[in-house]
């Protein structure tokens, strides 16, 4: 019990400081183009051009010098960029008597910083690139890398063939590759609040430490993106797997519907694999990793304004444990099936500098009795101001209901501890 509890205790530790964003000024240093070149409505929205320079495989190259032989071709420059986000959380349960504020986000946290990483990225060959995510304080156990990744792409003329090997504390296997920006990785969302505006997050399966191989296929339709990987982080001491086990396939759909770029996909996780806890930290132990997720988005304008709409639905079944075998579900540890869906609109009041967001979730946590609905659902706003193109103001306010919140339920907010029924963030992010 001990050596779970540790185990835990890890890939929390290492999630709080996962670097979760995938606008980096590094691009914009190699493209030498504007960060609204790849990004919709407000970085780290991707829009159609920002996803062709993640299907190139970062390779795509500006004003900036390259350096040149035989079989060379690299930018004159390491191309880095540093991120920060800093941020203030309230939520409205109560803690015991004597808990010092702000130790808690009960009774208001400063978290400064949130997240505060250095990124490498752009191009290694004319064919290769690379991203390469670092921890520059509080980094998981295997020293600063936080996540990494190495395209290796195949132009075939109307397609494109990827193969990617990649590594991640926190971003989920979807990390090796995904366009949307519905919260399929964890940092490609929306809106702060990622369980809230995410089915993936809440579930799960968009989440989390991950290592494994991405071979991907890619055209001006859509993308096919099929994965071996482990649910651990080979990065941190002890945590590599023994074998790539699970498997994760991604197909989406990337039409044009008038002036309205569409991105319809779905996610299937299966298998189970030997893991460590993500962290290195807790005994090597077999779980299954079982998930499925549908996700909708279409970007377009109405009124002459960005408008993005965006719909999520996933879920995690029960996966009973077995002496000698699997510990059960990486995604889902209740005794029901953990499940949600969301819907979600972005509209940009003043273009380039006033968005406003709302999401709503209807949820179930898998927790609780056996047959009894744990109900956790959401309802959240949000605000975002660009002060520069590289830094804004983020306001999210969720608000929680459903039998979860009641007395017994699994998030029960008059329990001393539990974070009631409320959340507010506001948030400073820059890049640079």
């Amino acid at each position: 019990m001990k050596k779970i509890v540790l185990s835990i205790a890890g890939v929390m530790a290492a999630a709080a400081f996962a670097p979760e964003a995938a606008a980096i000024p590094a691009f914009a240093r190699q493209t030498g183009m504007a960060c609204s070149a790849c990004h919709q409505q407000h970085y780290p929205v991707l829009n159609g051009f920002g996803q062709a320079f993640k299907a190139a495989g970062y390779t795509m190259m500006g004003a900036q010098e390259k350096v040149e032989g035989e079989h060379l071709s690299i930018p004159s420059s390491l191309n880095a960029a540093l991120l920060l986000k800093a941020r203030y959380q309230k939520t409205n349960g109560s803690d015991a008597v004597g808990t010092v504020s702000g130790t808690t986000r009960n009774g208001g946290q400063w978290q400064i910083p949130d997240e505060f990483s250095l990124f490498f990225g752009g191009r290694v060959a004319e064919n290769i690139g690379f991203m390469m995510e670092n921890n520059v304080v509080g980094g998981p156990l295997g020293g600063i890398v936080a996540g990494f990744k190495i395209p290796v792409v195949f132009d075939m003329g109307g397609a494109k063939l990827s193969v990617i090997p990649f590594l991640t504390d926190a971003l989920g296997v979807a990390y090796g590759y995904d366009e949307s920006s519905t919260g399929m990785v964890r940092g490609i969302r929306w809106m702060e609040h990622r369980a809230e505006i995410s089915a993936m997050q809440f579930v799960g399966n968009g989440a989390g430490a991950a290592t494994g191989l991405a071979f991907v296929a890619k055209n001006d339709m859509g993308y096919i993106n099929v994965t071996r990987f482990a649910p651990d982080f080979a990065a941190a001491g002890g945590a590599t797997s023994p074998q790539f086990r699970s498997n994760f396939v991604r197909i989406a759909a990337t039409p044009t519907m008038g002036d309205w770029a569409m991105h319809v996909g779905g996610a299937f996780t299966s298998g189970s694999s030997y893991t460590s806890g993500g962290a290195g930290v807790g005994p090597i132990v077999l779980v299954d990793t079982k998930a499925t997720s549908l996700d909708f988005q279409a970007q377009g304008q109405v009124g002459g304004k960005d408008l993005s709409l965006y719909a999520t639905w996933a879920t995690a079944p029960v996966v009973t444990a077995v002496v000698g075998g699997t510990t059960g579900n990486q995604y889902n540890a209740g005794l029901n099936t953990k499940s949600a869906w969301t819907i979600g609109a972005d509209y940009s009041v003043i273009p380039h500098v006033l968005h406003l967001g709302a999401a709503y979730r209807n949820a179930e946590t898998g927790a609780g009795a056996l047959g009894v609905a744990d109900k956790a659902n959401a309802f959240t706003v949000a605000a975002v101001y660009d002060l520069t193109q590289n830094v804004a103001l983020h306001l999210n306010h969720s608000m929680y209901s459903g039998s979860a919140y009641n007395a017994g339920g699994s998030l029960d907010k008059a329990v001393i501890g539990n974070e009631g029924d409320q959340l507010t963030t506001f948030m400073l992010e820059a890049a640079f």
